[in-house]
């Protein structure tokens, strides 16, 4: 035998060890014979279902965007989680690329949530699942630590201006439709403390050698926004976003 031949016998004999490793370690996980949750973090494993106190990390952006494709999956979080801020609204199916599927209102008032107190919104809004569902994971492990951090209180309300609204990208008739045309999209303007300070868009964005606490915060947010959410557009992108964070769920860590 050549030795061409010789190292593609030996580089087939690898690839069959391997594939013999990745059907054993399969066999012996479906099995509970290796259970890696007895060594690793559940929320570090691709395979356990995404819970609402899992703290940020590598995989999740990656499995919210799964809620996309799941929409059962997206559903029982909210039921498990967030039952008392949410209301399942019937789809609304639409040719004119503005349907409703999977939504829900998210209340303006959290209610009783049993899992820690949320926040209020200036008034109720329509959300796709997976907009709710990132914002919830949002308002606990990154709106809530950055105001703590940076202004030493924590935000009690969210000021919005809307999330559902059936136009193109801008208003422009030749566009394609925007994240608002389905509820995949919330732009927040402002936030209240429970020390009564208010922090709002464009009025406490400043320049980064200029910033205050507000100016702080207000950076921390879209920092902490791009943990969960997978376009975050803010008043340095444009024009159009300078008196908002634009929080949508399409894309992948698109923060601008």
């Amino acid at each position: 035998m050549d030795r061409p031949q010789r190292k593609a016998g030996h580089k087939g004999r690898w690839v069959t060890l391997i594939c013999l490793a990745v059907i054993l370690l399969g066999v012996a996980l479906q099995r509970d014979i290796l259970v890696l949750s007895r060594w690793i973090p559940a929320h570090h494993l691709p395979w356990t279902p995404l819970q609402l106190g899992d703290p940020p990390g590598i995989l999740t952006g990656w499995k919210l965007s799964r809620l996309d494709d799941d929409p059962a999956a997206c559903r029982a979080f909210l039921e498990r989680e967030a039952p008392q801020r949410v209301t399942f609204l019937p789809d609304r199916p639409s040719d004119s690329g503005c349907g409703l599927i999977n939504s829900v209102r998210m209340h303006a008032v959290p209610g009783d949530t049993g899992k820690g107190q949320g926040v209020r919104f200036n008034q109720s809004f329509i959300a796709n699942c997976p907009l709710a569902v990132s914002w919830l994971r949002f308002e606990r492990h990154g709106l809530q630590t950055a105001a703590q951090e940076v202004m030493g209180s924590r935000v009690t309300q969210v000021t919005h201006l809307g999330s559902y609204a059936c136009r193109n990208i801008y208003g422009r008739e030749n566009a394609r439709r925007s994240e608002h045309a389905t509820a995949d999209a919330l732009d927040v303007s402002g936030f209240t403390l429970a020390d009564g300070r208010q922090v709002r868009l464009p009025r406490d964005w400043t320049a980064p050698e200029d910033e205050d606490a507000p100016g702080r915060f207000l950076r921390a947010v879209q920092d902490a926004a791009c943990e969960s959410f997978g376009t975050v557009l803010g008043p340095d992108y444009n024009a159009a976003h300078r008196d908002h964070f634009h929080l949508g769920t399409r894309g992948w860590r698109f923060c601008r």
